[in-house]
C-alpha cells in the first residue's frame, strides 16, 4: 500500500471545463458537490483506502521566523487568489494507477448545473523514506 495526498485547489481557472466560481452555485449545486465527495470517502472507506480529508477555511496567515528573530505574521491567502489549497484527501492504495483513477473520480464532482467541474487536483504520494544526507 502506498499513502497518497490528493489536493483540491480552488482555481479561478478559464482552463476548467465548468468554470464557475463555486460562490456562484445555487445552495443545491453546493450541497450536490459535498454530497459527491462525502460518497467518494466512503466508497473508500468501505475498501480500506481512505485515510482521511478536510476541508480548509479560505482564511490563513503566512508565518515564518526572521533573520532577526522576529516572527512575521502575514494575512493570507486570500479566497481571491488564482490559487487556494480548499482542502485534501489521504489515500492509501496498492498502486500509483489507482491513485490516478481516485484522483479523476474526484475531479468529476458535481458543480454549477450539475455538471462535472473536471477540476484539476493535485497528487503527491507520501515520503516514506528519508532522502540521503549530502556529507562533505
Amino acid at each position: 500500500m502506498a499513502k497518497y495526498l490528493l489536493l483540491k485547489h480552488y482555481r479561478g481557472n478559464p482552463e476548467a471545463v465548468n468554470c464557475v466560481p463555486m460562490d456562484q452555485w445555487t445552495p443545491e449545486e453546493v450541497s450536490a458537490h459535498i454530497t459527491y465527495m462525502n460518497d467518494f470517502a466512503d466508497r473508500l472507506r468501505e475498501s480500506g483506502e481512505f485515510v482521511d480529508a478536510q476541508a480548509l477555511a479560505p482564511l490563513g496567515t503566512w508565518v515564518r521566523s526572521d533573520l532577526d528573530g522576529r516572527t512575521p505574521v502575514t494575512d493570507g491567502p486570500f479566497a481571491e487568489t488564482k490559487d487556494l489549497i480548499a482542502g485534501w484527501m489521504a489515500i492509501d492504495v496498492d498502486s500509483y494507477e489507482r491513485a490516478l483513477e481516485c484522483a479523476a473520480e474526484l475531479s468529476a464532482a458535481p458543480g454549477a448545473n450539475g455538471e462535472p467541474i473536471h477540476e484539476w487536483l493535485e497528487l503527491r504520494p507520501f515520503l516514506t523514506e528519508m532522502p540521503d544526507t549530502v556529507s562533505e
